[in-house]
């Protein structure tokens, strides 16, 4: 394509996406009756309420209620950490790059989550290690990131959602431990090789149940016995940078593993790369479940990608500059997963993003990796003639949130966000009264 053709084409889809944004501001207060029943519920009579409605099908916007205020949208922001993930990662994610010699291999990480993750078998980065049976070495020099993100909860530590980032993940970074009841006496098992970090046993006997709580800056894990038959619990380990990936790795291939913090151009030698898995197998189970850690990683392997290292900031300042320059607020975003109350978004962002995903991706596929009726987080709502809804749900402490696709009973593509805040009611009642607006969307239009 000639060059002036390009700067047509660029100059249409920014007229395009003027142009839908003009039609929202136009229709605002339209419908506004029909959704009362939402707006005045009691259950929302002290929160903050942001709703985009927005008619794919028919390019026109259906409704707006504070729509271009900014909200706590808690998982949803997992929506912008796909987006990159789809736009930058391919179709297969890329486990290592490494570099071979005479005697070793110098590995360069990628931030792949996928190494020894137990919802992944086939493992091509351990298979090609196990065979090569040489010293290893891991260079962490673009690492330049924090485990823990910025305005995350520092007390959820030991809770399975908050697993550490890490240049190198294995096993997900967490340690499932297990309780089984056998005759008289019970048996602790765990998921990982024995690495030697300290565990104690607690003797409370007035627990009845099984808890493992690690010390906060440390790997020691302090064990408190149940009576269940069998309980389980996964809790994070501290990664240390590479340190702990290096212990965990040399027990699975059975071989030396080193690390240095040399970029793998130090060595001026070409650097080949292993593919792990497919995209889309990290990508669905990250909305189905909503999983934090695997937002966290794709995040930091998007920043990979483009800049050459991993650092949160400096990627999302990148993407707000570049892809996502035209959203229609500026959010503030600070992180992969939606886990930090820093994170401000505004419903109209999230219809903006879903848009140019059905656009740039393709409707199927978003429906593919999103959730639906009965399925994953959405998995206690919407069940009847599911498959209408697709969706990313939201929550914090005062925060409920929705926002996906909706195929109504007249055939159109509805793009919708519903962001509540600050609301200190039961939050199984407001996620009832928010599936009522969408019931009632649906049957609408």
């Amino acid at each position: 394509m000639h060059k002036r053709n390009k700067k047509f084409s660029h100059s249409l889809f920014l007229i395009s996406y003027f142009l839908f944004f003009i039609s929202c501001a136009a229709q605002k207060n339209i419908s506004k009756h029909d959704y009362d029943n939402l707006l005045n519920d009691s259950s929302l009579q002290s929160a903050h309420v942001g709703i985009c409605l927005f008619d794919e099908t028919a390019n026109t916007y259906l409704y707006n209620y504070q729509s271009e205020k900014y909200f706590v949208p808690a998982s949803n922001t997992k929506l912008f950490s796909l987006y990159a993930g789809m736009k930058y990662l391919g179709d297969s994610l890329i486990g290592i790059r490494y570099i071979e010699r005479d005697t070793d291999i110098l590995i360069l990480p990628t931030g792949d989550p996928t190494l020894l993750h137990p919802d992944f078998l086939r493992q091509p980065v351990i298979d090609f290690l196990k065979w090569k049976k040489r010293n290893i070495y891991i260079a962490g020099a673009n690492w330049r990131e924090q485990a823990l993100g910025a305005g995350w909860s520092w007390d959820d530590y030991n809770d399975d959602y908050m697993a550490e980032r890490s240049p190198m993940p294995v096993y997900g970074n967490v340690i499932r431990w297990a309780e089984t009841q056998q005759a008289d006496s019970s048996f602790i098992s765990f998921s990982i090789p024995d690495v030697n970090w300290k565990v104690n046993f607690t003797a409370d006997s007035t627990s009845k149940k099984f808890s493992v709580k690690r010390k906060f800056a440390e790997n020691v894990f302090e064990i408190t016995q149940g009576t269940e038959k069998y309980k389980q619990q996964d809790v994070p380990f501290i990664t240390n940078g590479l340190e702990s990936a290096a212990e965990l790795l040399k027990d699975t291939i059975n071989t030396k593993v080193f690390t240095n913090y040399l970029p793998l151009n130090t060595y001026h030698l070409p650097a080949t790369l292993i593919h792990s898995q497919p995209t889309d197998s990290l990508f669905t189970p990250m909305m189905h479940r909503s999983d934090n850690f695997f937002a966290e990683q794709t995040l930091l392997m998007v920043s990979n990608e483009r800049l050459g290292f991993m650092n949160d900031e400096k990627i999302i300042d990148t993407l707000l500059k570049t892809d996502l320059k035209d959203l229609p607020q500026k959010p503030e975003w600070a992180d992969g997963s939606g886990l930090s109350r820093y994170n401000l978004f505004t419903p109209q962002d999230f219809v903006f993003l879903l848009k140019k995903m059905k656009d740039e991706f393709g409707l199927e596929r978003m429906k593919h990796i999103l959730a639906t009726g009965g399925n994953g987080t959405l998995g206690n709502r919407y069940k009847q003639d599911s498959g209408y809804i697709f969706a990313k749900t939201g929550s914090l402490s005062g925060v409920i949130a929705l926002s996906g696709y909706l195929i109504t009973q007249k055939n159109h593509l509805l793009i919708f966000s519903v962001l509540v805040n600050n609301n200190n009611g039961n939050g199984s009642k407001i996620r009832d009264v928010v599936a009522k607006f969408i019931e009632e969307a649906r049957r609408k239009y």
